[in-house]
């Protein structure tokens, strides 16, 4: 059975000298106990819920991580974290870095008694602060896959989640933050697609509402929704600059490393993924595959991504 875990930090210092107070590191375990531990982090709105029901519903990545999956829970360990700073406190800077969110990591095995986990396959925001862990525990990591994500952010994602902060805080500002963070995920979806996806998948078709309504823009507008529901505007705003504040120095990493990287990515583009292939201290591969999805493909391109993470995890035995 899943179980949970949690450290308390108490005030924590953080990188950049912000304090979190009290934070509360939450985990996750799945698997044996006994069994090797596999670190699973995903985006900005993942959670440690990966491969069940729980408060945030489905797990995220339940497709991959399940009894005789890819990740198999049947022969490992799976550790799901909360990214700080949690809903649940009251504190929320907007400097908290990955390699914060490493230290919290660090700070749940330690609990745990784990000397070093088999390995840390990290999405998106969970890809940098994989990174950050490496680079300050290098003894703790026996490999990485890192889907989606570099060792710097992109100007031009940087560019676009300024704007979306922006948005944000003049919802705050207004007194309407769900309003703000609805127009900030809608700016996001079109970052995390494709254009050749819309053009696929919508007829630009007027609703039955609004003459200037069309079908794509229903739809950004759900996803809006239903992440103004699941997200905290404070968090977001903490956890978006937190993106834009992500370096590594991949010359300093030596862990054996698989990236993953859809073609189509806009926000880890081929062009850094490749440069930190070439620049990681360590033997690296790098495993590309298309999508229509762009960034979101490691939520949505399965059958790609098995046989590979599969493999990966085959040879952590």
């Amino acid at each position: 059975m899943p179980r949970d875990i949690e450290v308390r930090l108490g005030d924590n210092v953080l990188e950049r000298g912000c304090v979190l107070k009290d934070d509360r590191v939450m985990g996750r375990l799945y698997g044996p106990e006994n069994a090797p531990v596999i670190v699973v982090m995903g985006g900005i709105s993942a959670s440690r819920f990966i491969a069940d029901g729980g408060k945030l519903g489905r797990g995220w990545w339940s497709t991959l991580v399940r009894d005789g999956g890819p990740i198999d829970t049947s022969k490992y360990q799976v550790l799901g974290m909360d990214f700080a700073p949690a809903v649940e406190s009251e504190n929320r800077p907007d400097c908290i870095t990955t390699f914060d969110q490493a230290g919290r990591l660090m700070a749940l095995l330690d609990d745990q008694g784990i000397t070093k986990v088999a390995a840390i396959i990290g999405s998106s925001y969970g890809g940098m602060t994989a990174l950050a862990f490496a680079q300050a525990f290098p003894k703790m990591v026996g490999k990485l896959c890192i889907i989606g994500a570099a060792h710097k952010p992109y100007p031009i994602g940087v560019a676009w989640r300024g704007i979306q902060r922006r948005a944000v805080r003049l919802g705050i500002e207004a007194g309407r933050p769900k309003e703000g963070m609805k127009l900030a995920r809608e700016l996001a979806m079109t970052t995390y697609r494709t254009a050749e996806e819309f053009a696929d998948r919508f007829a630009l078709e007027e609703t039955a509402t609004s003459p200037s309504q069309f079908d794509i823009c229903d739809y950004l507008g759900s996803r809006g929704d239903a992440f103004a529901e699941l997200m905290d505007a404070e968090r977001f705003l903490a956890l978006s600059e937190s993106i834009d504040l992500h370096r590594v120095e991949p010359e300093t990493i030596t862990t054996p490393t698989l990236l993953m990287s859809a073609i189509s990515d806009q926000l880890a583009p081929l062009t850094d993924m490749r440069e930190l292939r070439d620049r990681l201290g360590g033997p690296s591969e790098l495993f590309t595959f298309t999508s229509l999805f762009g960034h979101d493909a490691f939520l949505k391109e399965y059958d790609a991504m098995s046989p590979r993470l599969a493999e990966f995890c085959g040879e952590l035995v």
